[in-house]
């Protein structure tokens, strides 16, 4: 090894990219035995490990050293455009306004309030003012620590308590506070080993919050009284069934506690009246196989959304009293996919999605007519955003597309107006005006249909020769909707292409395309996205030599098989904390998430037809002698979701497998699923990874 030194730091130079020799291990399923030649990474505390891994980032920063210059302009880039001292659109609850400040210079947001002024029904939007309360500062909090991250945040109803937990190893698992708002005090209430997510009873003298079981899952809601021994909290429910997690919330209304437990198809809901936050849970419906629900509050009833023989879901309401019988207020409409339900005094919106976009509908109060929210652009994601408030006739949204920066409006419900209160700021002359957005379409070879969105810089040529950048994702429905993005201005003003593939298994057009893109019919997403990627190159957008191809997680499954099913359709593929292990960890219920995972891909431990379907498509069990593309891997030491052993293990193989391969892993060794947790180490490693597809695509010296 040589001595090298990359921005500032004093590294050994190796020579080649490392090794990984030690005893293979073997298992055997349904009479199939497979031998694991690298199943030794998965041991985090062996030593050679993580001597491993450094080695493997060693070895990236030495075949990557040629793009320091373009990683800092990138970085640079990114921040130029950011206005770095910034404050967030100011929400109303109670008595104050409520926002998030950055500074210059720091990593993290900062939390304040300040009073409502008498009279005061506008948010005072870039404005610090006097009176400023400084509720949490993520900078002080972090100091000294490598990763910081915020899980729970929840004011009290009174405002008086924030109840508030902190991860500074990027495992997910949080230490829960409570701080006295009057006083600036933090008690001694310190609880650890906490999941997201916690509500207050309505007196702010109780706060629930949950815990995990060893495997990761949230299973368990306590009540602790603020102030007390923690030691004297009580478990209030307990899920046993593995396949369930739980979560706890306040209604809008602060009138309930709600307490749910899901599993990837099943849904069941318990309250507790906020006043008496001793009361036992009662039950708003039974758990039924297959069917989801979740519960608003509205006045004397709860709204019920759900897929009780309504695939694309409809909803209906209960008695707040005595809940039982579903009473119907909004019918199944096949094709209109509702996702939520949101309550006010006298307003219902519904959040939904149809023809492959977002939308809000709203319905009166007393009324079964509605109306949906009208917006310019043929592409757009939209949403509610926040809105604490339940006694209103004004709402919050948020919209963005692929060339609008997010936006904030206010939306009077009642006479419609929509008030533009922010939009995210890009430094530098950016204008929307020099940018193009497109829907494409794909053929499947199963003859579906599959939407691509495509957005460009105005002027480039449809001739194939554009280099172009593709995304994927396409599970747990969860849908990769039109949005702008900062950092993408880095590709798109060299003349790069960016398309998203809105593949099955996604939510984009509906629950029937989300159940068309798991458990036996996973591979219809990989196949999706080869033919999106096709699209791109027969409709001139770019040609398969310029192409790269990008996804994170789940999405880096996706990477991973199309990796195997078409090498030679991309020129680079990116794959951010890859799932390309998926059947190790699946046939290993002791690991986080696996039980909960088998209603989404399978259970092979039970089922030989699982077992084989899966092992045809795993990234890793398929890696073989195939003319791949060059892969950049990225993946972080304390993952809890995908446990970085994955992509160490498919980049070994893959390395052992084809020798002249250009494969690359690189760890954060101190941060989780998200990656960095700071802003500025966030843009450098966007940065890093924006100068590798460049490099990739031919575009490094635009």
């Amino acid at each position: 090894m040589q001595a090298g030194n990359v921005f500032g730091v004093t590294i050994e130079t190796p020579a080649g990219p490392p090794t990984a020799h030690q005893a293979p291990s073997e298992r055997t399923h349904h009479g199939d035995t497979v031998t694991d030649e690298y199943a030794w990474l998965m041991n985090k505390e062996d030593p050679a490990t993580v001597a491993y891994l450094e080695a493997e980032n060693a070895w990236t920063d030495t075949a990557t050293a040629h793009l320091a210059g373009l990683r800092e302009k990138a970085f640079q880039e990114i921040k130029d455009r950011t206005q770095e001292t910034d404050l967030s659109v100011p929400g109303r609850k109670g008595g104050y306004w409520y926002y998030t400040r950055t500074e210059e210079g720091k990593q993290y947001g900062i939390q304040c309030r300040v009073p409502v002024r008498p009279g005061e029904t506008a948010p005072p939007v870039d404005e610090q003012r006097a009176g400023e309360e400084v509720l949490l500062d993520g900078n002080v909090l972090a100091e000294g620590k490598e990763f910081f991250s915020l899980g729970t945040f929840d004011i009290s109803p009174d405002g008086n308590w924030l109840a508030y937990s902190t991860d500074f190893s990027g495992d997910e698992r949080f230490t829960l506070r409570v701080k006295d708002l009057r006083t600036g005090e933090v008690l001694a209430d310190e609880i650890p080993d906490t999941f997201y997510g916690s509500a207050w009873s309505g007196d702010g003298r109780v706060l629930f919050y949950i815990t995990v079981d060893e495997a990761w899952r949230p299973d368990t809601v306590h009540r602790h009284v603020v102030g007390a021994p923690v030691g004297d909290d009580v478990v209030v429910y307990r899920e046993a069934d593995e396949r369930f997690w739980v979560g706890v919330e306040l209604t809008r209304s602060e009138k309930f506690i709600v307490i749910d437990a899901q599993s990837k198809i099943t849904s069941e809901v318990r309250i507790i009246p906020a006043d008496t936050p001793d009361a036992e849970p009662v039950l708003v419906a039974e758990r039924q196989q297959g069917v989801e629900y979740q519960i608003e509050h509205h006045g004397h009833r709860f709204l019920i959304l759900h897929n009780r023989d309504a695939e694309d879901f409809a909803v209906a309401y209960t008695s707040v009293d005595a809940p039982g019988e579903w009473v119907e207020l909004i019918a199944h409409q096949p094709g209109t996919r509702l996702e939520s339900v949101d309550a006010f005094a006298r307003h219902i919106v519904i959040s939904l999605r149809k023809d492959g976009l977002t939308g809000l509908r709203v319905m009166c109060d007393g009324s079964t007519d509605t109306y949906d929210m009208d917006f310019p652009e043929p592409l757009y994601s939209v949403g509610l955003s926040g809105n604490p408030e339940y006694d209103t006739a004004t709402v919050r949204i948020g919209y963005t597309s692929l060339v609008t920066p997010e936006s904030v409006f206010d939306v009077d419900l009642v006479t419609r107006s929509m008030t533009l209160r922010k939009q995210k700021p890009v430094l530098g002359g950016y204008d929307p005006a020099d940018y193009e957005q497109f829907r494409e379409w794909a053929t499947a070879p199963d003859g579906t249909r599959v939407p691509i969105s495509i957005v460009t810089r105005k002027g480039v040529v449809r001739d194939g020769s554009a280099p172009a950048v593709i995304y994927g994702y396409g599970s747990y429905e969860h849908s990769i909707d039109p949005y702008f993005s900062i950092a993408r201005l880095s590709l798109l003003d060299r003349g790069v292409v960016y398309a998203i593939a809105h593949v099955r298994g996604g939510g984009e057009m509906g629950r029937r395309w989300y159940e068309d893109g798991k458990m036996l019919a996973k591979k219809n997403t990989f196949t999706d996205f080869v033919a999106c990627a096709e699209a791109l190159v027969r409709n001139r957008w770019t040609a398969a030599d310029r192409l790269v191809a990008r996804g994170g997680s789940a999405g880096g499954l996706l990477m991973g098989a199309i990796a195997n099913l078409a090498p030679e359709a991309f020129a680079g593929i990116v794959a951010e904390v890859p799932f390309v292990d998926p059947l190790t960890s699946i046939l290993d219920p002791s690991l986080p998430l696996t039980v909960t995972e088998w209603e989404e891909w399978g259970n092979p431990l039970e089922s030989a037809e699982v077992y084989a379907y899966m092992k045809a498509y795993s990234p890793y069990e398929n890696v073989a002698k195939l003319p791949y593309s060059k892969i950049l891997a990225v993946t972080s030491l304390n993952d809890t979701r995908v446990m970085y052993h994955e992509p160490a293990k498919w980049v070994a193989r893959l390395r052992a497998t084809v020798p002249d391969g250009q494969f690359l892993l690189k760890t954060e060794m101190g941060a989780g699923h998200a990656g960095p947790s700071g802003r500025y180490d966030s843009w450098r490693e966007e940065a890093f990874v924006l100068a590798w597809i460049l490099d990739t695509v031919g575009a490094a010296g635009v």
